[in-house]
Parts: structure tokens; C-alpha cells; sequence
């Protein structure tokens, strides 16, 4: 009996890995025989032919395309930005199209699903025009919010990064587009981005860096990568062959193409043995050079056999072989998921006396101030800029959920002497504030203009006036101290006015949650000295190290304005239960309780930090995010939340055997509303 039981277990336990053993070669199936007619193809073609499919073109009538071959059947490759929803496309493959809040307002969400939706609203739109290669999502760390496109990722943390990037490629993927993770790796700043050299120790790339790429590859199953404009430790990533082959070819196993970054490629040979496929936008490396280099042989014929491989296997297996039918822009309903993603983004910093939401029995009279209550802020400016195909300003937004009886009072805040005589009169003062973030540089952190002073003299006027950010990222607020209710509402999208209205008034109960920690001062970031941001003589040194964002922070004890994972509700939640599995085979699960103990029905994001083991050899921050859940309760209302950490997520970067290795000793646990609020606490030993 106890050997059929131990027969049993063993079939039991092996069953799943045979189950997936048989997905596996499915997969593997499909994946040769998309090989094997993809090799057909270019046994057939010219070098001439060849060449042209290696690099984009740009003429009157064409850009942002690899055009095709109608005498093998190839299509074109057509190209869009989509960071944010449809982005610039190539001619007859662009128009206007929904207007995503930006992807830190994504972040903010901590949803996978929210992801999910973005993504499959930015492919299905970009199918729709005819394009079949998104470049989204942007998973590049906030290493430094001066950052000029920390606004078009998902903040500093690499585990949250990585969730939400994989959400949305697996959104953008499930159209039959093919998304394009960018930017690989480490561009993480504006200035000098075009060539400037970063030098970052091997473990900081390994646990900070790389991951929310390892997980779009292993995880999202992303058909194509973007080689980034800079170089890591004095290479190129364009020709980089530890980063574009060892890593992500041999290492991770990608099987998909990898493109460049527009105008990122500085050499022929290198860039192709390094292991770029397609160079764009234009050939000038990839290009005539490229078939000198041939046939002087200098590059075998076969590397271009290769990498053409590559990209038609993909298109063949993503089902873009054919050229997509075009199609008219759902546009009322991706307007409501745009919007809903948006409210979920929002975040509550502030509500002293429970200024929020607003009473709309109670009001009567609407001062609407500043110089983002115009017009709808739709997204930062560069690659990632979305045409939008509607707006709805803040005015518009607010007057539908107020009342026609509500009068609105609408003030740039230029004349600050004026603006306050507006806000003395009214019922309520909303004060919307902000930023506009754009590709190509980088931006101080404090507010531009007058917008500090307007904020100090209509606070000092209006104590209870309600301040609304729009910002890329974090801010200075040199008048926080005097606000008493603030909501960070990013860049909203085509959607502001009802994004930011509904969470005002209530009818959406915000559950944003901070993805990037907010400093007090500029002195306080972990980027201390020239050296480390911006650089000297176009060098960026990384020495921070893996104390990147809140665990820069934790490690040094300073104070944050708000930190990570930091959002208000207007409900209440506690936490309790704990408990922590025993560890087997270095895999332990984690559970607790989260109640709704408020009078509304709301959202928790549930936060699960590890405190590591830590010598100094191997120094570790106080805490690291390795788990989080999404909860929507009803008060009163209980869920159980269980996360389980694996292997990986309990191990560091060893850099003697360049590997993953985990360490023994304890492991302390902390469930948590964000990283400084700590609500339960325990620990387990790993031998």
C-alpha cells in the first residue's frame, strides 16, 4: 500500500510537467515548421533582396516600414509607436487614435488585467490602421524622475515593472500584432542618450536592470526587442553581443527578431555579429555596407540568412503574414476602458478632514484653477505622442457630474492676484498643477512657472482648496505642508475630464497606488553626485548600485514626500492573519487577510516585501517588492490573499559564478499598504 502510494504521488507530482511537456513541443512544433517555411523563402531570394528587408526605408510615400516582397509573397513590415496608445506610424498606418493615460498612470493601477486592456487597446487600434509591429511597452527603470520619459514606463521597481510589462505585451499580443520591448537596456536618461557610455556592475544589470525584460521574454513571450541608443559598459547596445546573444538569445532563449532604436546603429560588422536584425529607420548601416561586407567576405551570407529567419518565423507565428485588413476605431468603447484605466491610476496623497469626494448637494460654485484646467492633458510629447481621436477637458468633465446648476469658473492662474479673487468666491477650488514631460530630454522636478507661487497664494486663500497634479512623475511641492487634499492624476489621456471628475466627486473610489517614491528635495535622490546623473566627459557611473528608488531610501533612512506603493482610500483597510509556509524546494507561500473596515466599496493593493539576507559583500535593502494582489472589497467584506515566492524571487545575482544564488540565513517578510506603511510581520529560515 505505502508503495502504490509513493507510485501514485510521483505520477501525481510529474503529471503537470508532462502536461506542459506536451504544450511545450506544440509550441516547439509550430516554432520549427514556421522555420522550415521561412527558410524556403529566403533560399529564394536575391542578396539585393536580402539587404533591403534588413533596414526601414523613408521617402515621400514611406516611413516606418520594411517593405515587402510581392514575388515571394513577403509583406511589409509596418511600424507604430505605442506606449500610449497608437503612436506615429508610417504613411497610410497612422491617424488619430485613443489617447491611454500614460504608462505610469498604468503602473499606478498595480493591475495586470488594466495592463491586459491597454495593451489590447493599443494593438486591436493599431491593427486597425493596417500596422502589425507596436514598439511598447517601455519597461526602462526610473532610475533618476529627471528622466525626460520616466512618464512612458512603469516607474523604479523592477518586479513591478515586469508584471505590468508583461500584462500589457500579452494585451498588445493577443490581436495578432507584434509588440517590441524597448528600450534594451538601460536608457534611463535623455541627456547625452544618443551615446552615452554607462557603466553598471554585473549585478546591479542583473537584479535592477534586466528583469522586467528576462520576464517580456520568458514570461510575455514578446516577439521582438528594441536595442537601446546607449552603451553599457563602453559598447553600443546595437552591437552589443553579451546583451543582444549571450543574454537574451542563449541565456533567456528568445526565438524572436530584435530591432534598433531609430538611428541607434554605429556599425555594420559588429552590429551584426552582435546580433541586431533589423536596423531602422533607414539602411545606413544595414544597407549598402552591409552587402559590401558580404561580399568582400567579411560576413557569411548565412548571418543574413539568419536573422531573416528570424523576423518572417515570427511574423508567420504571430499571423501576420498577410497584410492586416483595416478597419474604423471602436471609438466610444475604447474611450470607456481608457477612462477606466485612467481612474484606476489616480492616486490620493492627501484628504485631511475628508475634504474628498466632493458634495455635489453642497456645491454650488466651481473655481477651476491653474494651467492644466484647461485643456485635456492627452500625454507626454516625443515617439509616444498619440493623436487623439476625442477629448474631454476638465471643464466638461466636472460640469457633467456637477450639475448644469453648478456654475464654473475656469482660470490659467497666470494673473495669480486674479485667480485668487476667483477662488475666494467659490464653493470649492480645484487647483490643477503639472508638468509636460517629452523624448529627448531630460526636466528638472520642480513645477515650471508660477505654478509654486499660485499654489502657495491659493492655499493661503482657500485653505480647503483641492490640488489635482498632472505630472510624468514626481514633483517638488514646497507647499505641501498647507494642502489638504491632493490627488497625483498623471497625464490622464483624451479622458482627463471625466478621469479626474469621477474620482473628485466619488463615483470611483480611487486605489491608485504610488510606482515611484516622491523626495522631499532633489539632494535626496539616489543619483548624489555629476558622475552619477548626468555624467562627465559622456560617462554615467551606476555606482548606487542596486539602491535604486525606495531602496535607496530604506538603506539610507530618508524620508520620502510619498512613498512606493504609497496611495489613500475612501474606505479603510486592515490587515491580518499572517502566515508563512514552511519552505520546500526554496518556495515559500505567504497569506493574510485584508477587510474593507470603511462604509465604501473599494480597492487594495495588497504589497508583499523581503527582507534578505545581507552581508557586506552582499549588501541587501531593508525591503524589495516581490509580490503584490489587487483586491476589490465591499465593506465589511474579507479576502484572503496568498502570494507564493519561488526560487527566483529569493535569490540575488551572484557575481563569482555569474549566476542566480540564494543565500541562507532569514528571510523577513512584511505585508504591506506601501512601502513605509508595514501592517504585519514575520520570518522564515532558509538552510
Amino acid at each position: 500500500m505505502k508503495k502504490f502510494f509513493y507510485v501514485f504521488t510521483g505520477i501525481f507530482l510529474v503529471m503537470p510537467l508532462f502536461l506542459k511537456g506536451i504544450n511545450e513541443n506544440k509550441v516547439q512544433k509550430s516554432y520549427y515548421e514556421f522555420n522550415a517555411r521561412a527558410q524556403k523563402i529566403v533560399a529564394q531570394m536575391t542578396l539585393d533582396e536580402k539587404i533591403s528587408q534588413l533596414h526601414g526605408i523613408q521617402n515621400d510615400t514611406a516611413f516606418r516600414i520594411v517593405p515587402g516582397i510581392p514575388r515571394l509573397g513577403i509583406p511589409p513590415l509596418t511600424v507604430c509607436n505605442g506606449p500610449a496608445g497608437l503612436g506615429p506610424a508610417g504613411y497610410g498606418h497612422q491617424g488619430k487614435a485613443t489617447a491611454l493615460s500614460s504608462p505610469i498612470s498604468l503602473a499606478a493601477t498595480w493591475d495586470m488585467q488594466a495592463a491586459y486592456d491597454y495593451g489590447k487597446v493599443a494593438g486591436e487600434e493599431s491593427l486597425l490602421l493596417g500596422n502589425i509591429f507596436l514598439e511598447s511597452p517601455d519597461v526602462n527603470i526610473a532610475r533618476t524622475p529627471h528622466g525626460g520619459r520616466t512618464f512612458e514606463s512603469f516607474g523604479e521597481d523592477p518586479f513591478l515593472t515586469s508584471r505590468m510589462g508583461v500584462g500589457e505585451i500579452k494585451g498588445i499580443q493577443s490581436c495578432g500584432i507584434i509588440a517590441n520591448v524597448k528600450h534594451y537596456v538601460a536608457n534611463n536618461q535623455e541627456s547625452d542618450r544618443f551615446k552615452i557610455n554607462e557603466i553598471i556592475d554585473e549585478r546591479t544589470l542583473r537584479e535592477i536592470y534586466l528583469p522586467a525584460f528576462r520576464a517580456a521574454v520568458k514570461d510575455g513571450h514578446v516577439g521582438s526587442v528594441m536595442a537601446a541608443y546607449n552603451k553599457v559598459n563602453g559598447i553600443f547596445c546595437s552591437e552589443n553581443k553579451f546583451l543582444l546573444t549571450d543574454i537574451l538569445r542563449k541565456e533567456w532563449k528568445f526565438n524572436g527578431f530584435i530591432t534598433s532604436d531609430f538611428g541607434a546603429v554605429h556599425s555594420t560588422i559588429p552590429a551584426a555579429r552582435g546580433g541586431l536584425d533589423v536596423e531602422m529607420p533607414t539602411g545606413i548601416y544595414f544597407g549598402n555596407a552591409l552587402k559590401q561586407a558580404v561580399q568582400s567576405g567579411e560576413l557569411p551570407i548565412s548571418l543574413l540568412n539568419e536573422k531573416l529567419i528570424r523576423r518572417y518565423s515570427t511574423m508567420m507565428r504571430f499571423g501576420v503574414w498577410k497584410t492586416p485588413q483595416q478597419g474604423t476605431i471602436p471609438v466610444m468603447k475604447d474611450a470607456a476602458i481608457a477612462a477606466k484605466i485612467g481612474e484606476e491610476g489616480v492616486v490620493l496623497l492627501k484628504n485631511q478632514h475628508n475634504l474628498l469626494p466632493l458634495n455635489v448637494h453642497a456645491t454650488h460654485s466651481i473655481a477651476l484653477i491653474g494651467p492644466f484646467a484647461g485643456e485635456a492633458m492627452t500625454g507626454g510629447g516625443g515617439s509616444s505622442h498619440v493623436e487623439p481621436i476625442l477629448t474631454v477637458s476638465p471643464m466638461e468633465g466636472i460640469q457633467k457630474l456637477a450639475g448644469a446648476n453648478v456654475s464654473i469658473q475656469v482660470n490659467d492662474g497666470t494673473d495669480i492676484d486674479k485667480a485668487v479673487a476667483i477662488a475666494k468666491k467659490a464653493d470649492v477650488t480645484i487647483l490643477m498643477l503639472g508638468d509636460r514631460q517629452t523624448e529627448g530630454r531630460d526636466h528638472p522636478i520642480t513645477l515650471s512657472g508660477n505654478q509654486n507661487e499660485l499654489a502657495e497664494a491659493i492655499l493661503n486663500a482657500d485653505p480647503q482648496a483641492i490640488v489635482v497634479l498632472k505630472t510624468g512623475g514626481p514633483v517638488l511641492m514646497p507647499w505641501i505642508a498647507k494642502a489638504s487634499a491632493l490627488l497625483e492624476a498623471w497625464y490622464p489621456g483624451e479622458e482627463d475630464g471625466n478621469v479626474v471628475a469621477s474620482v473628485l466627486f466619488g463615483v470611483v473610489n480611487p486605489s491608485g497606488k504610488l510606482p515611484i517614491t516622491f523626495p522631499q528635495k532633489d539632494s535626496d535622490l539616489p543619483t548624489q553626485t555629476v558622475e552619477q546623473y548626468p555624467g562627465v566627459n559622456g560617462t554615467v557611473h551606476y555606482s548606487e548600485g542596486i539602491f535604486v528608488g525606495y531602496r535607496w531610501y530604506d538603506a539610507k533612512q530618508i524620508k520620502p514626500l510619498f512613498p512606493f506603493g504609497y496611495g489613500l482610500s475612501y474606505t479603510t483597510f486592515t490587515y491580518k492573519d499572517l502566515t508563512i509556509s514552511k519552505p520546500e524546494h526554496n518556495s515559500v507561500t505567504v497569506g493574510f487577510t485584508v477587510t474593507n473596515t470603511g462604509k465604501r466599496t473599494g480597492a487594495e493593493v495588497a504589497q508583499l516585501y523581503l527582507g534578505m539576507p545581507s552581508t557586506p559583500a552582499i549588501p541587501q535593502p531593508p525591503l524589495q517588492l516581490k509580490g503584490f494582489k489587487r483586491v476589490n472589497l465591499s465593506p465589511g467584506q474579507s479576502v484572503h490573499v496568498s502570494i507564493t515566492l519561488n526560487a527566483h524571487d529569493l535569490s540575488y545575482w551572484d557575481t563569482t559564478s555569474h549566476s542566480w544564488k540564494i543565500m541562507p540565513g532569514a528571510y523577513n517578510v512584511s505585508a504591506a499598504a506601501s512601502s513605509s506603511d508595514i501592517r504585519l510581520k514575520g520570518d522564515f529560515r532558509i538552510q
